[in-house]
C-alpha cells in the first residue's frame, strides 16, 4: 500500500482557501476529510493525495497549484526525515539516507542520484500512476527536494536547478517567484540538478532547521495540552527519536527551558526525563510492530538506534519479552487505529488495550 505523511500536504486548506474555492468540497468529492490532515505525522493514501492535487488544480483552474502550495511550506512539510537528513555530515550522505529512509515520509517513491560529469542529478520515480497522472505530485515533490536541499546547503543558490519534464507558460513561471530562477522545464526528468561538487560539502543549519520545528510543533502542543509538561516532551520526544538526537538539551530547548529547570519540575510531577524518554520509546515500538510493516531494524532505525540488536534488548528489558514475542500474541486482537502516527491519541490507545 502506498502512504504518505498528511503534513506532506501542509497548506492545502488555507491555499484553496486564498484562491477562492471551498478545500472541503474538493476533499469530499474523493471520500476524504480536513481531520485526515490534521495530525502531520498521520499517513494517508498517497494515490489519493495525487488524485487531490490534480482535482484541486482543475477545480481552482491552477495549473501551477503545486508548486504554489509547495513555495508556501518550509523543508519541514518532509517532517523528521528532514531533521535526520540534516544530521549526516555531508549532502551526499543525506541524499542517500534519505532515499533509504524515504518509507519515513512516504512508500512509493524513489530518488535516485547520477553523477553526469560537473552534475549531479536527483531522479524522482513514483512506484504508482492514477488515471489524472502524476503532474501535480510531480510538482510538490520536486520543489519539496528542492525546499529540502535549500536548507541543507544553507542558502538560496543559482545553480541549484528543479528539473520538470513538462512546460510551463510564461505567467505560471513569474507567479512564483521563489522558483522561477530555478526551473528547468522540458528537462529528459523530474528532479534537481546541482554542480557534482556539492555532494561532498557539509550540511549546514540543522540545528536552526530543529529549532524551527520545535516552534511550530510546541504552538499546537500548548493549544492541544496547555497544561501538561509530560505529555509535551513526550511529543518532542517522539519526534527527535529517529534523528538520534533525543536528549534532555534538545528535548529543554524546544520547550525553551533550561535543562534543570525542566527535570526540576518533572520532579516535582514525580517523574524524570529519562522515565518519560523510555515510555516514549516503548510505547513507539509497540505501535510500530503492531502494524507489521516495518522490520526491526527500521523501527530500531525510528528509535534512535543504529543496531538492532541494541533495541531488541532494550525492548525486552522494558517489556519482559522480544519484540517478536511482544507483536504475534497480540496482533489478530488489536483494533486498527487510524493513522499511523505518534500522538497521544494512540499512544494512549495502545496503553489502554495493554492493559486489558
Amino acid at each position: 500500500m502506498y502512504l504518505i505523511r498528511s503534513g506532506a500536504i501542509e497548506g492545502y486548506e488555507k491555499l484553496v482557501y486564498q484562491l477562492g474555492y471551498n478545500p472541503h468540497k474538493i476533499m469530499q468529492q474523493l471520500g476524504m476529510s480536513s481531520a485526515q490532515l490534521r495530525e502531520p505525522e498521520a499517513l494517508i493514501s498517497y494515490v489519493k493525495v495525487a488524485e487531490l492535487l490534480e482535482l484541486t488544480a482543475q477545480a481552482c483552474n491552477d495549473p501551477i497549484f503545486s508548486l504554489k502550495l509547495a513555495a508556501k511550506q518550509t523543508a519541514m512539510a518532509i517532517g523528521e526525515l528532514v531533521l535526520s537528513t540534516s544530521q549526516q555530515p555531508t549532502l551526499r550522505e543525506s541524499i542517500q539516507f534519505s532515499n533509504e529512509h524515504m518509507r519515513l515520509h512516504a512508500r512509493g517513491v524513489h530518488l535516485a542520484l547520477t553523477v553526469r560529469g560537473e552534475i549531479a542529478e536527483i531522479h524522482l520515480n513514483f512506484d504508482f500512476t492514477n488515471a489524472n497522472g502524476l503532474q501535480q505530485l510531480i510538482l510538490l515533490s520536486v520543489a519539496q527536494i528542492y525546499n529540502a536541499l535549500t536548507a541543507l546547503l544553507g542558502e538560496i543558490n543559482p545553480l541549484l536547478k528543479m528539473d520538470l519534464q513538462t512546460h510551463l507558460q510564461e505567467q505560471d513561471r513569474t507567479a512564483i517567484p521563489n522558483y522561477s530562477a530555478h526551473l528547468n522545464v522540458g528537462s529528459t526528468f523530474n528532479g534537481i540538478h546541482f554542480p557534482s561538487a556539492w555532494l561532498d560539502r557539509e550540511n549546514r543549519n540543522s540545528d536552526q532547521m530543529l529549532q524551527e520545528h520545535f516552534n511550530k510543533r510546541i504552538q499546537l502542543l500548548e493549544s492541544i495540552y496547555p497544561e501538561d509538561l509530560q505529555a509535551q516532551v513526550r511529543y518532542i520526544c517522539s519526534n527527535l527519536l529517529s534523528s538520534g538526537e533525543c536528549s534532555i538539551e534538545r528535548v529543554s530547548a524546544a520547550l525553551n527551558l533550561h535543562p534543570r529547570v525542566l527535570q526540576k519540575r518533572l520532579k516535582s510531577e514525580g517523574t524524570s526525563f529519562s522515565h518519560l524518554l523510555q515510555l516514549t520509546r516503548t510505547m513507539t515500538a509497540q505501535q510500530q510492530l503492531l502494524y507489521g510493516s516495518l522490520s526491526v531494524m527500521d523501527i530500531a532505525l525510528n528509535l534512535g538506534y543504529s543496531e538492532a540488536s541494541v533495541f531488541c534488548r532494550n525492548f525486552k528489558k522494558w517489556t519482559g519479552l522480544s519484540p517478536r514475542q511482544w507483536s504475534v500474541p497480540i496482533l489478530p486482537r488489536i483494533p486498527l487505529i487510524p493513522g499511523i502516527t505518534t500522538t497521544e491519541k494512540n499512544l494512549t490507545a495502545i496503553a489502554t488495550f495493554l492493559k486489558q
